[in-house]
Formats: structure tokens, C-alpha cells, sequence
């Protein structure tokens, strides 16, 4: 908690083969989450392509956070952090 507030971070992550975003808050509770998985994109090569793997994660990016945002209820400018994936893994 942040001065007595309730602090709410989106976290995004995309690291290797799944694109994720959760809204989270300080006492510990998710409030919206969202995956979208690369599985079926990956099976054929029998593992991880990363080429493929970043052009998934640049397809589904922008959705997978408007999707844990809307499942969250809260609105972008109600964010008080956002928290990313930095390594290691695949850069987008």
C-alpha cells in the first residue's frame, strides 16, 4: 500500500511462448487476467520457434490487456505501475 491506497499494477508477460497481463493489487488479489497461449503455433517444431513466438506475442499483445483490464473493471488511468517481462526471453 501506497500512503494508505490500495495500489493496482498491470502486469504483462511475455518471456517465451505465452503472452499474459493480470491487473493486480497490493493486498495480494488478482483482479482480472488474461492468456493467450502459443501452443498450437509451437507444436508442429516439437518446441519454441523465437521468431514465431515474437510475432505471436506482437499479434495478441494488445489484446491480452484489454482483456485483464476489462475482466479487472479497472481503467487505465487508475494504474498506479506496470510491471514487464524483461529478461530473459524474447524482445518484442
Amino acid at each position: 500500500q501506497l500512503s494508505g491506497k490500495t495500489v493496482r499494477i498491470l502486469g504483462i508477460e511475455s518471456s517465451c511462448d505465452e503472452t499474459g497481463a493480470a491487473v493486480v493489487n497490493s493486498e495480494g488479489q488478482i483482479l482480472g487476467e488474461a492468456l493467450a497461449s502459443q501452443a498450437a503455433i509451437h507444436a508442429q517444431w516439437g518446441g519454441v520457434v523465437p521468431k514465431l513466438a515474437q510475432g505471436a506475442h506482437e499479434e495478441a499483445i494488445d489484446g491480452i490487456v484489454e482483456e485483464a483490464l476489462e475482466k479487472s473493471g479497472v481503467h487505465p488511468s487508475e494504474l498506479d505501475a506496470v510491471a514487464v517481462t524483461v529478461g530473459p526471453g524474447l524482445s518484442l
